[in-house]
C-alpha cells in the first residue's frame, strides 16, 4: 500500500478484506438478482435452505455453523423459511429444549432447482478469468478459508 498523500498511507481500496467484502457483495446481488428474485428468498433463507437441504436435518446451531451465519440470521431465516411452508421445526429428540429444522415437500422442490441455480451462477462468474485463474482462486480460497477458521478457532495467539 503506498501513501499516495493519504494519512497514514492506508488505502480502503487496497486493503484485501475491504476487496473480498466487495466482491462477495457483488457476487450476493448478481444472485439476488439473477436467481433469488424469482423464488423470493434473501440470502440468509438460501443458506439455510441449501444446508438443510443438503443435510436432511439440522439444530440451528449446525445450521449456523454450516452456513457462517450468527443465531439471529438463522433464526430469522428459519422463521421465514417455515412461515413460507419451505420448512419445519420439531423438537429434537435428544434435547427437550432443541429444535430441529428440516425442509417439507415445497421446500424439497425449491432445494432441487439450487444445483442448477449454482451451475449458471459459477459459469456467470468464471467466465472473468481463465480456466487456470479459476483453479487458482478456488485452491487459494480453500487455503484462505482453512486458515481463518484456524484462527477463529483460537489456534493463533493473535500476535502479530
Amino acid at each position: 500500500m503506498t501513501g499516495d498523500g493519504e494519512k497514514g498511507g492506508f488505502q480502503l481500496e487496497d486493503f484485501l478484506p475491504f476487496r473480498l467484502s466487495v466482491a462477495a457483495e457483488n457476487v450476493s446481488r448478481i444472485m439476488m438478482r439473477r436467481y433469488l428474485d424469482r423464488t423470493g428468498l434473501g440470502m440468509a433463507e438460501w443458506k439455510l435452505l441449501a444446508a438443510v437441504g443438503r443435510h436432511g436435518v439440522l439444530s440451528p446451531t449446525t445450521a449456523g455453523d454450516r452456513t457462517a451465519m450468527d443465531k439471529v440470521k438463522v433464526s430469522r431465516a428459519a422463521a421465514s423459511l417455515v412461515a413460507r411452508g419451505l420448512a419445519k421445526q420439531s423438537q429434537d429428540p435428544n434435547d427437550g429444549r432443541g429444535r430441529l429444522l428440516r425442509l417439507t415437500r415445497k421446500g424439497n422442490t425449491v432445494y432441487s432447482g439450487l444445483p442448477d441455480m449454482a451451475r449458471q451462477l459459477e459459469r456467470l462468474l468464471q467466465e472473468g478469468l481463465t480456466a487456470t485463474e479459476w483453479a487458482n482462486l478456488q485452491k487459494i480460497l480453500m487455503k484462505l478459508g482453512d486458515h481463518t477458521g484456524t484462527l477463529l478457532n483460537g489456534s493463533d495467539s493473535g500476535e502479530t
